[in-house]
């Protein structure tokens, strides 16, 4: 099979990404027990585990393994695929269990080592699979026929707007919220420290969102991704479809991350007259801009992404919905609450910096 450039190789290293912050959260309080830092190698299997141990260990590397076999297999390594996965998973798994001896809370263990090698073939096992049932050959001949050549950065920032989206945000679909809490965290790193004095301060406090701003915040919010996937899709039609389903998903996992904030009675708490009616306005808006080149939408879509930041580092976040977001990072899946936390403060910028590129860079085909 040709080589060729695919999404598997940047969504395994945001996924490995994912895999160290998991554990090696909260990266704080390191300590030297004076012992070996390999001694659960040698030591007896665990006599006490759980079910759910098991299953988040075996899954927790099965997505790795299966975009590092997908990505060995779409560049024409296919004879590499299956070890190179499971090596990689190996190392990893090895490198983070050693250093959570290191770890207040978190104790290494040689079954763990074993789920995720098994987690991560697994995986492996699977793109080849898929790749010997024609399975990845179809979506080749899909993605050549919807997307252009260059679409993978694009490609992956879709892949991660959902994602993104569980987190709670202060206004729905309003990623990117972040200066509030850097300003605390500058604060805290050069408190006692002569910087204190070169760290700007607002004069004014923050206020509330008018129903205007929120308007436009869920406005924007929704707009961006569709923008983003007119950069990187050709046909008018096959952008109908790509609107259907932003909609569709922002709208649900927009509800379940609702649902996991307040209950399942809650789920659409905060589907609010401004959000249906910028829900509405979206869907007018982007079908009129079915027709728009690539380098309009991109043009567009950095236009979007200035504004949106703007109005939504302008907002406060209030006690209540500060204590929403303590329960989501102290709960029992923290570290994978983690990912979507840094997923909806990060993508708005990684977006900006993607369409950016396809401004600055060469000319864009049409």
């Amino acid at each position: 099979m040709p080589a060729h450039k695919t999404s598997a190789w940047p969504l395994a290293w945001v996924y490995l990404g994912l895999i160290v912050y998991a554990s090696l959260y909260p990266f704080t309080f390191w300590r030297d027990q004076g012992i070996e830092p390999w001694w659960f190698l040698a030591a007896p299997l665990p006599k006490y585990w759980t079910g759910f141990d098991v299953v988040a260990n075996v899954l927790g590397y099965m997505p790795l393994g299966f975009f590092l076999a997908l990505s060995a297999l779409r560049t024409g390594r296919e004879h590499y695929a299956l070890p190179f996965a499971v090596l990689a998973a190996l190392l990893l798994s090895l490198v983070l269990e050693t250093l959570q001896v290191y770890l207040p809370g978190r104790v290494p263990s040689n079954l763990d080592l074993l789920l995720n090698v098994l987690g991560g073939a697994l995986g492996a096992g699977s793109a080849w699979s898929l790749e010997r049932l024609g399975v990845l050959q179809r979506w080749s001949r899909f993605r050549a026929q919807w997307f252009v050549e260059d679409a993978r950065g694009g490609l992956v920032l879709l892949v991660l707007w959902p994602l993104a989206l569980l987190f709670p945000a202060v206004v729905p679909f309003g990623l990117g919220q972040v200066m509030e809490r850097l300003e605390v965290v500058l604060a805290e790193l050069l408190v006692n420290s002569p910087l204190i004095e070169w760290l700007p301060m607002r004069e004014l406090e923050l206020q509330p969102m008018l129903p205007a701003v929120e308007w436009s915040s869920v406005f924007l919010g929704l707009l961006i991704p569709c923008l983003l996937g007119f950069c990187i899709i050709r046909s008018k039609l096959k952008r109908v479809w790509l609107l259907v389903w932003v909609l569709f998903l922002g709208v649900m996992v927009t509800a379940l991350s609702s649902a996991l904030s307040f209950g399942p009675e809650y789920a659409w708490v905060w589907l609010s007259t401004p959000v249906k009616a910028a829900l509405v306005c979206v869907l007018v808006v982007s079908a009129a801009l079915m027709g728009v080149p690539r380098r309009a939408s991109a043009a567009l879509a950095v236009l979007a992404l200035g504004v949106d930041l703007s109005l939504i580092n302008q907002t406060p976040i209030s006690p209540y919905f500060e204590q929403t977001l303590f329960s989501w990072e102290q709960g029992h899946f923290i570290r994978f609450h983690g990912l979507a936390q840094w997923l909806g403060w990060l993508w708005p910028f990684a977006a900006l910096v993607y369409v950016l590129s396809l401004l600055w860079g060469k000319e864009v085909k049409n």
